[in-house]
């Protein structure tokens, strides 16, 4: 039998360059699944996306949704694309098996949490206080760098790292730590700096957008309590739920977020197109 990706629209071409078309999955002709594909407005129309990949019940479990990846794959290099990407539901776990299957790697995974009405405590001795103008230039640029190394680290070559960097800060922060919606925070142990939050709304929750324990301080539990500082804001704000990004690879920070009772909600994975 031959699986095979048939088009239902035009090619599709948005004001920023990127392009995007849907596909039935065909075998023999017979329609039994559907696909969307397109080019990432983060990254550029060099890396594809896979949006949605769906095979119908009755033809599941057959190597259906393998095959029509593989086809996906090969419309991507044809748009002059050297990298795909996914992202599959926490659930969906033939679907993660499959994908790592055919090579791709996680690269990261957003992770929340349900929130109640009361903020946790900090512990004894520990505060939360605004970062102040005067530090905030040297955690921009700090931030800005680890953020870049993670993406290098993790299959994004240097130039586009640094791009995304520069764009993600400008356009989260265009008013420094006096942003609306954002709290920029130092957490303090018996009056000494220990670590920086940054935390904001997204999609009606709270998401953690950096959290970090300074180097001189780490191993002694300050992670932790920048996380329940976290929570306390964001009960404070009215959101109900909380969420992060935690790149693989990351274990100190994967238990972490475990242990305090966050739940992987998304897989987001890549392939380079050879």
């Amino acid at each position: 039998m031959t699986t095979t990706l048939r088009p239902t629209e035009p090619l599709q071409r948005a004001a920023d360059g990127t392009r995007s078309r849907r596909y039935q999955v065909c075998v023999n002709s017979r329609p039994v699944g559907a696909i969307h594909l397109d080019t990432s407005p983060v990254f550029g129309d060099q890396v594809a996306r896979i949006l949605d990949l769906r095979i119908e019940a009755p033809d599941r479990r057959r190597g259906r949704g393998t095959v029509a990846a593989l086809a996906a794959e090969e419309v991507a290099r044809g748009w002059g694309c050297r990298r795909i990407e996914v992202a599959i539901p926490a659930e969906a776990e033939a679907a993660l098996r499959a994908a790592t299957a055919l090579g791709y790697v996680v690269r990261n995974r957003l992770m929340g949490k349900a929130l109640g009405s009361v903020p946790p405590e900090l512990p004894a001795g520990s505060r939360g206080r605004p970062l102040t103008e005067a530090e905030f230039d040297g955690w921009l640029e700090h931030e800005k760098a680890g953020y870049a190394q993670d993406w290098i680290a993790r299959g994004v070559p240097e130039a586009e790292a640094w791009a995304k960097a520069e764009r993600d800060h400008a356009t989260l922060l265009p008013d420094g730590p006096a942003t609306v919606g954002m709290s920029l925070s130092v957490l303090e142990h018996e009056g000494t700096r220990v670590g920086t939050l940054w935390v904001g709304a997204r999609d009606g929750q709270g998401f953690v957008y950096d959290v970090e324990a300074d180097a001189e301080h780490r191993g002694r539990g300050h992670g932790r309590t920048l996380m329940l500082l976290a929570e306390a804001q964001a009960v404070a704000a009215g959101w109900t739920g909380i969420r992060l990004n935690v790149f693989a690879g990351n274990t100190p920070a994967e238990r972490l977020y475990a242990s305090l009772g966050y739940e992987t909600l998304t897989h987001h994975l890549y392939k380079e197109l050879l």
